[in-house]
């Protein structure tokens, strides 16, 4: 990690904790940024069709339908046009701050690369459709902007003809301009929204939308915002003058009073320079090559339950080797596998009652074998010291259960919490200690995405494979990221004291903001 982003990620992470402290981690806005980029897309979406279903498309009656949809309708049409100016800002900026948090965080090489690659180009489709939303409205505005784009466009030696020509009079800005007005506005977006289909084509159940509460507060807010502050038209474009004092979107036309300010070439420059960085990022990135998943065919029994946990879509099923009618097996695609060991907690063969020495689970981890964990944890509970002994699972991810360990506390640290097979809890139980802990990244953090809401249904009899009911009491689960190891040593004295609250037969989860509040 180089100087720039260890600094970066230094400042993500305190800004991150800051509103973990005012919305909780499930709620941060920093961690559903992606989400809400298409929550943003979706009301730009719904407001852009009404806008242009009473829209005149023509040069000269453009400015005067959308006035008078602003003036008749205040309560409807003209809260929607501003709800679509706002949400398109809105939709450029968060884009912006997603791509920041994957670059911090180092989240754009390995299996991560396709969605960086694909990602890249929706803020040039994006920047492009919210430029050309301008112009439909044809005010003094638009007229400016449409004009400063054809000059940027002029400098480029690919057209042959002067595009400034088309804005000479107001007789050329013709039906058939508004037309390709239209088309770079609705066009470009339909190309945005196909890539959108692209970028999340990888991810098995990506989160379309934030959550309810941080879905609710970021409506509720544009929908204030569009009241207080309605935007309204600049005056009817004309030719024959020149717009001197205009209200301008910073967001979306910051690129206008950039090339006035330098050169079209300049800017042309620094937009070619900054699409190729972000392209080449990935591969200019060394990163370490992680082993993937591995399946045995002899302990595969084709339940699907790794098929259906994967969180990138990196395990399809197929047809078992054996060619027993009906018979499949998991199959890993290295290339999408994340290694994060999920596919593992999800695997039924993978339990420690096996009586087999040599245990090997249906779906594996060459690093991190499932069998290494059960001889340590069995090496670790053989001690007369340890009766009683809190178990501590967490992952490498969080915070740092090692620092925990001691006579009665045992640790064990996994790639991903949801790597641990929920029946590993009981084999702790039975083997003398008197309570699991289970933590993992801070809450709403996960860094593969559902590790953290996996390993609560899993623990909650809500998926297979499914922990025994007769032991959740004994089972809490705090999520915790580094540096709130000290959360997790209150949490293990309030375990050893009989006062952590878990009872009552289910498990509950709590995370460190909770625990401060």
């Amino acid at each position: 990690m180089n100087i720039a982003r260890r600094c970066a990620l230094t400042a993500w992470s305190r800004c991150e904790r800051g509103f973990d402290g005012v919305f909780g981690g499930s709620g941060n806005p920093l961690r559903h940024l992606g989400a809400l980029a298409a929550l943003f897309f979706f009301m730009l979406a719904v407001s852009g069709a009404y806008l242009y279903a009473v829209l005149d498309t023509s040069a000269e009656g453009a400015y005067r339908s959308i006035e008078q949809l602003t003036l008749e309708q205040p309560a409807l049409g003209g809260v929607l046009r501003s709800v679509h100016r706002y949400a398109a800002d809105a939709f450029i900026l968060i884009i912006l701050a997603h791509l920041l948090r994957e670059w911090v965080l180092g989240r754009f090489t390995g299996f991560r690369r396709y969605a960086w690659l694909t990602g890249v180009p929706l803020l040039v489709f994006a920047q492009t459709s919210g430029v050309g939303g301008f112009w439909l409205s044809w005010d003094r505005l638009a007229q400016f902007s449409a004009l400063a784009t054809a000059e940027w466009l002029d400098w480029l030696p690919v057209f042959g003809i002067d595009l400034t020509r088309n804005f000479a009079s107001a007789d050329a800005v013709s039906a058939r301009l508004f037309s390709l007005f239209i088309f770079v506005h609705i066009g470009v977006s339909l190309t945005l929204l196909f890539g959108l289909w692209f970028h999340v084509q990888r991810l098995a159940r990506p989160q379309v939308f934030p959550p309810r509460a941080l879905t609710i507060g970021v409506c509720g807010a544009l929908l204030s915002l569009a009241a207080a502050a309605p935007i309204v038209g600049q005056g009817a474009a004309d030719l024959a003058t020149t717009p001197t004092v205009l209200a301008l979107d910073w967001v979306l036309l910051f690129v206008h009073p950039l090339m006035y300010a330098t050169s079209p070439g300049f800017v042309w420059a620094v937009f070619g320079a900054a699409v190729l960085v972000l392209l080449a990022t990935p591969f200019a990135t060394r990163v370490k090559v992680e082993k993937t998943a591995q399946v045995n065919a002899e302990n595969c029994n084709g339940c699907g339950y790794c098929f259906e946990d994967c969180p990138y879509a990196a395990i399809t099923m197929q047809a078992h080797p054996s060619m027993r009618p009906g018979a499949r097996i998991a199959q890993v695609q290295s290339d999408l596998c994340a290694s994060c060991g999920i596919c593992v907690g999800a695997c039924p063969s993978a339990t420690p009652f096996r009586s087999t020495r040599d245990l090997v689970s249906g779906v594996e981890m060459p690093q991190a074998r499932i069998s290494v964990l059960r001889d340590e944890l069995e090496r670790r509970l053989a001690s007369p010291s340890s009766e009683g002994c809190i178990v501590v699972f967490g992952c490498d991810r969080g915070a740092r259960v090692s620092a925990l360990a001691g006579a009665q506390v045992a640790t064990f640290s996994l790639i991903c919490t949801a790597m641990l097979p929920p029946s590993f809890i009981e084999y702790s139980l039975r083997r003398g200690a008197a309570a699991v802990l289970v933590t993992g990244c801070g809450e709403g953090a996960c860094e593969f995405r559902l590790g953290q809401r996996w390993t609560e249904e899993r623990l909650s009899g809500a998926r297979e494979p499914h922990l025994r009911t007769g032991v959740r009491d004994r089972v809490c689960i705090r999520w915790a990221g580094r540096g709130q190891e000290e959360y997790l040593r209150a949490a293990i004295k309030a375990l050893q004291s009989g006062a952590d609250g878990c009872s009552g037969g289910s498990v509950t989860a709590q995370s460190g903001r909770e625990q401060r509040s």
